[in-house]
């Protein structure tokens, strides 16, 4: 590993923990958790992407993730759990969540596309981060759930007013590589 390579921080079960560092580990500095707390030990600046699970003993995914935001890192945040999504998503604070099983391919695409939003402007991050979730609801939930719920309706809202602002910064990209990555979820 080159000193400049992207750190990516696994935290799940042993089992699968070392499965994804196994993944992850020729193209990125791995570092590996089986457990909240020692995932907290690990986290610094130099973090650059966290694959958490939602369920693990002592400190949850949740408090985790909650612990990660009000630290106030720029780190991004997949949660990968076989916890399927609900409402209750809509007030965590991660860029994308994958539900178990994942597979190797997937598992990279995610933390690239992860690394590209790392150097966004924080509306662009925010904008992705909730498209995310209601790209997640959406497979989950059904049309009549979506429409009866008023915190879909105020994301889809949200969505529209972020995407006004992201529309401006869009500008900013650097070429078409970056703007193609950037857009590639959106549909």
């Amino acid at each position: 590993m080159a000193a400049d390579d992207p750190t990516i921080l696994v935290v799940d079960e042993e089992d699968v923990t070392d499965l994804y560092t196994t993944w992850l580990e020729n193209d990125y500095d791995v570092r590996s958790a089986y457990e909240g707390e020692s995932a907290l030990e690990l986290l610094d600046d130099g973090v650059d992407v966290v694959l958490l699970d939602r369920r693990m003993p002592g400190l949850s995914g949740d408090e985790v993730l909650s612990e990660i935001r009000d630290q106030d890192l720029s780190t991004r945040v997949v949660m990968v759990t076989a916890v399927k999504p609900d409402f209750d998503i809509l007030d965590m604070g991660f860029d994308d969540y994958l539900v178990k099983p994942v597979l190797k391919d997937d598992l990279h695409q995610v933390v690239e596309g992860m690394l590209t939003r790392v150097d966004y402007d924080g509306h662009l991050q925010e904008y992705f981060a909730l498209v995310s979730k209601k790209a997640v609801l959406e497979a989950e939930k059904d049309a009549e759930e979506l429409s009866q719920s008023e915190e879909y309706q105020a994301l889809i809202e949200e969505v529209h007013q972020l995407r006004q602002q992201v529309d401006h910064a869009r500008a900013s990209l650097s070429d078409h590589e970056d703007f193609v990555g950037a857009f590639r979820d959106l549909g």
